[in-house]
């Protein structure tokens, strides 16, 4: 095994967290452009679905890292090699 249980998992983190910041765009649109009333944000969404959100961005970042996986392990993305010389 080229990688340990720990390498794999911060890797998946990674990918995680870079999908989510393409993820949170979608299905935003500005609707309303009267000034909030309530002290809410001018940009601020009414309807954020983070929820929808964060279980798309868990499993783009899983198809994501599956593929990085598969390149780690053919040799197609070699890691340098830690400990033993």
């Amino acid at each position: 095994m080229p990688i340990g249980p720990l390498t794999m998992f911060a890797i998946y983190v990674i990918c995680w967290w870079t999908v989510l910041f393409g993820v949170l765009p979608l299905g935003m649109a500005q609707e309303d452009q009267t000034p909030p009333k309530d002290g809410a944000q001018w940009g601020a969404p009414v309807n954020p679905n983070l929820k929808k959100k964060f279980i798309t961005t868990s499993w783009v970042a899983a198809i994501v890292w599956a593929i990085a996986m598969v390149l780690i392990y053919t040799g197609w993305l070699p890691l340098p090699r830690t400990g033993q010389g």
